[in-house]
């Protein structure tokens, strides 16, 4: 007498495996969407984190890391101290300073117009700066024009970015003015975002000339701002203080402004750290679902299980059968997360003007951590309905 072993071949596992997942279709989509929840979030957060540095590194390489910012302050106890009057032109002969521009402090109020309450300037100040500055800080127009030799010796005032907001000016389509102390001046340029200075973006600028001429300003700049050749910063700003003012070098303060985008950079990094973790436990807690529903599919379909051991599978066949169901609800969440988390990451980085960067490492990583998640949780109730007999199952 011979018997027939029993076979299962891939195709039948699969097959059998997709049985159970087609036949009760809203569980199967309520399973697998702990899984896409999950997978969608460590996608979007990778995706857009790596969006948004490389949107970073290029402003900060656009803009340079080879700028010095030198101002008044630094030492203990220097009060009131401001630049010499020659720090700017001393500065400038510095060998490894390429170019150099400063800006001076206006003690004036400007306001929009006469109706506005002294004291009111929401925030904005005035300020004085030369003709180098756009040039030194990589600066640009948004609207009309900057100064020239004719213009700085006359009160004419360029807006920065943020001033221009809030003193309401947004185009120059027609002749602007605004009212600096008494005087009325007129507006003939806004300027693009200062990244590297954005004290200036609150400030109403005038020519150097026309500041010191109509409104009594000083000759002592605020701040002095110094591009240095590349591969000189250190050196560079080690003698920049002595430069400055040679009797109270203890009294300048030195800042590189790139710093500042530098450790936004790294801040960033920490944050998508934190995001991944939450995604982890999202991630875990859909793997959670898959197992639970596992657990009471084998519950539910005893009587298929008695009957399919009666008639021949073996235990392996059963282990298989169920383990296939987990992984496919795993893969149909993980497919699911990585096309949401991928469209989140397009349609956001486009809003925001960034290139979009979704690393190939990242989908094939989000996609096998939902296959690995649908295996280790569909692997206890697989091995749970192989353990079962087929006369306790038919019995049940």
């Amino acid at each position: 007498m011979s018997s027939t072993k029993s076979v299962l071949r891939p195709g039948d596992v699969l097959r059998v495996g997709a049985s159970g997942p087609l036949a009760r279709r809203t569980r199967t989509l309520l399973s697998a969407l702990g899984i896409s929840i999950g997978i969608a979030a460590m996608v979007a957060v990778l995706g857009l984190s790596e969006s948004s540095k490389s949107a970073l590194l290029d402003e900060i390489a656009s803009l340079g890391t080879n700028l010095l910012t030198v101002e008044a302050g630094g030492g203990f106890g220097a009060g009131d101290s401001e630049l010499p009057d020659h720090a700017l032109g001393s500065i400038g002969r510095i060998p490894t300073v390429t170019e150099a521009s400063a800006a001076w402090s206006v003690p004036v109020d400007v306001y929009r117009n006469e109706f506005i309450r002294d004291g009111e300037t929401g925030g904005v100040r005035v300020a004085a700066a030369d003709l180098d500055l756009l040039t030194t800080l990589n600066g640009t127009v948004a609207e009309g024009r900057y100064f020239d030799e004719a213009s700085a010796a006359y009160p004419t005032a360029v807006l920065g970015s943020v001033a221009a907001e809030r003193l309401g000016v947004r185009d120059l389509d027609e002749p602007t003015m605004v009212r600096i102390d008494d005087d009325w001046v007129e507006v003939i340029g806004i300027l693009d975002e200062f990244p590297l200075a954005a004290d200036l973006d609150r400030a109403v600028i005038i020519g150097t000339e026309a500041a010191q001429t109509w409104f009594d300003a000083g000759d002592a700049p605020a701040v002095v701002y110094a591009r240095v050749a590349d591969g000189a910063i250190e050196e560079t700003r080690d003698v920049l203080p002595r430069t400055a003012d040679a009797e109270n070098p203890e009294e300048v303060s030195v800042s590189r402004p790139s710093d500042a985008l530098e450790a936004q950079a790294a801040a960033d990094d920490t944050l998508t750290t934190l995001f991944l973790g939450l995604g982890a436990v999202a991630l875990l807690v859909g793997g959670i679902g898959i197992a639970n529903v596992m657990v009471i599919a084998v519950i539910e379909r005893r009587g298929e299980i008695g009957l399919r051991r009666a008639l021949g599978a073996t235990r392996s066949h059963i282990r298989r059968q169920f383990l296939t169901e987990a992984v496919l609800l795993s893969v149909l969440g993980g497919l699911a997360g990585v096309v949401i988390g991928s469209l989140a990451t397009v349609v956001y980085a486009t809003s925001q003007g960034w290139r979009v960067i979704l690393p190939l490492e990242v989908v094939a990583a989000g996609f096998g951590s939902a296959v690995l998640i649908g295996a280790v949780a569909g692997l206890y109730p697989a091995m749970r309905a192989a353990e079962l007999s087929p006369t306790d199952a038919l019995r049940a």
